[in-house]
C-alpha cells in the first residue's frame, strides 16, 4: 500500500535507519528559511490545525509496523513543520503506547517551543531536534524569514523552557549561512545561549544540496571546524 504520511525508512546521518512522519502538505511551515532543499514555503503560517487526519496516519502506522521493521527511529520531519499539526502530541503518545521498542526523534524549527501546550505534546519523545541559526533579530530574519507573528526572542526563550521540563535529549541545530551567523558577533551570542540551554549536543550543518536562494553556499569544513571550535565543541553534521 502507498503511504501518504510515512517515508523512508532513510538512512540518517544522525540517526540511522529512521521512518519518516510527515504531518503537514508540502511546504507548509512557518519559515521561509534561505537554505532550504525542500524549496520555497508555499503556506507561511502560524495556525495550529489537524493538517493531516490523524487515524489516517495511525492506519498507516499500523500496517507499516505490524511487520515488525528494524528501525532506529521513528521520526517526524518532512517539508515542513511538524509542530504545526494540532496533534502531534496524540500521534507520538500512539507510538510510544503501541509500539515502545521505537524511539521518536522530532526535528522542529523551535518556534513554537515557547507555547506550553506545544511542550507538553513532545514530552513522550526521546529526542528533539530543534534548530537555532540566529540570536539577534536581525540575522534571525535575514536567514529564516518567519511569518510576521513570529520573533527570535521567543523561539530561545522556548527551547530554554523546553530544555528546562524534557527529560529526552536535546540535540540543538545550527546550520550554518557563511556572512550571515558565522560573524564574531551572532557566534558569541549562540554561545551564550547554548550555554543556558544546555543541549546533549550541539550539531552544526551547512548547504547540501542547493537552498532558496542561489546565492547561499555551503560553508568550508577549515570554517566549520572554526566555528564548532568557538561555540565550544561542537559536532559537525557530515
Amino acid at each position: 500500500m502507498d503511504n501518504k504520511y510515512l517515508f523512508g525508512p532513510v538512512s540518517s546521518r544522525r540517526l540511522g535507519v529512521s521512518l519518516g512522519i510527515d504531518l503537514v502538505p508540502y511546504k507548509t511551515c512557518d519559515l521561509d528559511c534561505i537554505y532550504c532543499e525542500c524549496g520555497k514555503t508555499t503556506c507561511l503560517t502560524i495556525e495550529r490545525k489537524e493538517y493531516v487526519p490523524v487515524r489516517e496516519v495511525f492506519k498507516e502506522l499500523q500496517n507499516y509496523l505490524q511487520e515488525k521493521p528494524n528501525l532506529n527511529f521513528i521520526t517526524f520531519s518532512g517539508s515542513g513543520e511538524p509542530t504545526l499539526h494540532s496533534e502531534i502530541g496524540r500521534v507520538i503518545g500512539f507510538i510510544k503506547e503501541f509500539y515502545p521498542q521505537y524511539r521518536v526523534a522530532v526535528l522542529t524549527n523551535s518556534t513554537f517551543l515557547h507555547k506550553g501546550e506545544v511542550r507538553k505534546q513532545l514530552k513522550g519523545s526521546d529526542i528533539v531536534i530543534p534548530s537555532l541559526d540566529a540570536v539577534s533579530e536581525e540575522v534571525f530574519n535575514k536567514i529564516n524569514r518567519p511569518h510576521a507573528g513570529l520573533v527570535c526572542s521567543d523561539v530561545i526563550s522556548g527551547i530554554i523552557k523546553f530544555s528546562r521540563e524534557f527529560h529526552g535529549e536535546i540535540w540543538l541545530e545550527i546550520m550554518i549561512v557563511p556572512g550571515l551567523n558565522d560573524t564574531e558577533k551572532e557566534l558569541g551570542l549562540l554561545k551564550e545561549v547554548i550555554q543556558e540551554i544546555r543541549p546533549e549536543r550541539v550539531q552544526l550543518n551547512t548547504l547540501d544540496r542547493p537552498g532558496t536562494e542561489p546565492w547561499v553556499k555551503a560553508a568550508r569544513r577549515t570554517d566549520m571546524e572554526r566555528i564548532a571550535a568557538a561555540l565550544g565543541g561542537s559536532e559537525l553534521i557530515e
